[in-house]
């Protein structure tokens, strides 16, 4: 069975309404956060096609192909790969528990193992009934996950690497943007 740590361990900021599970809050958070900022990026230059098209995959552990994908394959991918952690599973399971607390967006009468791990609300909704709580100001650090609203009201979620961008102290982001 899966600790609160382990699904929480990368879990440290949601966009502007930010959600923060910061490192320091487990043992050995650090360097959690770290593998799991390894792991997204290994994903570059894998998933190379921004495809968000249902599909029926293998549950537990199921996943559309490598090289296809949306931004929340690259979280999920990162969390499997750099920390054991299957979010297909555990956001199916929760969903199973709560179906009412996830967002009705999609017009289902029950959970889909196939996709609803896929939605980045859904994954908001996730982490936040897992406890991670609002936290604006809370700086970015590798391994955290950032979501964002693109134009035209497109949730969006990244993985924070490890690797400062030009010039900057700003951390690059890690995401599937088509």
């Amino acid at each position: 069975m899966l600790s609160r740590r382990d699904v929480l361990a990368g879990l440290a900021a949601w966009s502007a309404a930010a959600l923060c599970m910061p490192a320091a809050a487990s043992p050995g958070g650090g360097a959690r956060l770290r593998r799991l900022a390894a792991a997204g990026l290994a994903q570059i230059g894998v998933t190379r096609a921004y495809d968000g098209a249902y599909r029926r995959i293998g549950y537990p552990g199921g996943d559309v192909e490598p090289w296809r994908g949306v931004c929340s394959d690259v979280v999920i991918r990162a969390y499997r790969a750099g920390l054991g952690v299957d979010l297909q599973r555990l956001v199916h399971e929760d969903m199973v528990r709560a179906f009412a607390a996830y967002p009705p967006l999609w017009g289902l009468k029950r959970p889909d193992p196939n996709i609803d791990h896929r939605r980045v609300p859904n994954l908001m909704v996730f982490f936040q009934r897992q406890g991670a709580a609002p936290d604006p100001s809370a700086a970015f650090e590798p391994g955290d996950l950032v979501t964002q609203m693109l134009p035209g009201n497109l949730p969006h979620i990244m993985l924070v690497s490890d690797r400062f961008a030009y010039d900057t102290r700003r951390y690059k982001v890690i995401h599937n943007i088509g």
